[in-house]
């Protein structure tokens, strides 16, 4: 009988940490996930505040967006954990889940954000340049342009409490972070 191995051990943390997240936030009527798991303008003599700026991205709103984004990150993110390890994809989250905070703040909007959709974008783009060396691949730029055309689409037509410009921000990052590391490795 073959044994489970814990084979991407900082995405299916990540995916435990926000499955919890999203239970407590049922059980505790969004309580929790509006106090530790949303970015809002806020404070900034608030300690939580900068701790939001981290954990958003663990806070969904409903099991259907938790499992959208999560299947989207199980797909690729254990991929890209092996080729980038698991320093490098921790930081990755981290700086996707602080600049996408940072921005959403200082939006002349009043609303939250909460979700991993930056990251999974930035995995989606940091796969299409993944497994090349040279020059800038025609998946990356593929990939970029129907998912960037769309997002603007999306912001424009659509109101429908999504934050397109965190995709783009988390798509962005995804292609920069994969141009810069893929001959590092």
């Amino acid at each position: 009988m073959k044994k489970i191995t814990f084979n991407s051990p900082v995405i299916l943390s990540f995916v435990l940490a926000s499955g919890i997240v999203l239970a407590a936030g049922f059980l505790t009527g969004g309580v929790i996930t509006q106090k530790f798991f949303c970015v809002y303008k806020g404070s900034f003599t608030d300690p939580l505040f900068y701790l939001r700026l981290f954990t958003h991205v663990l806070g969904h709103a409903s099991w259907s967006h938790y499992s959208n984004n999560m299947i989207l990150i199980l797909l690729v993110g254990p991929m890209l954990e092996e080729k980038y390890g698991s320093g490098k994809l921790a930081a990755i989250i981290a700086a996707v889940a602080l600049i996408t905070g940072v921005v959403h703040i200082f939006l002349p909007s009043d609303t939250a954000l909460m979700g991993a959709s930056g990251i999974v974008f930035a995995f989606i783009l940091l796969a299409s340049v993944t497994g090349t060396n040279k020059g800038i691949p025609a998946t990356l730029i593929i990939v970029a342009v129907i998912y960037i055309s769309q997002e603007v689409y999306n912001g424009v037509i659509l109101q429908d409490n999504i934050s397109q410009l965190t995709h783009i921000i988390g798509g962005c990052m995804g292609a920069i972070f994969g141009m810069a590391l893929r001959g590092r490795n």
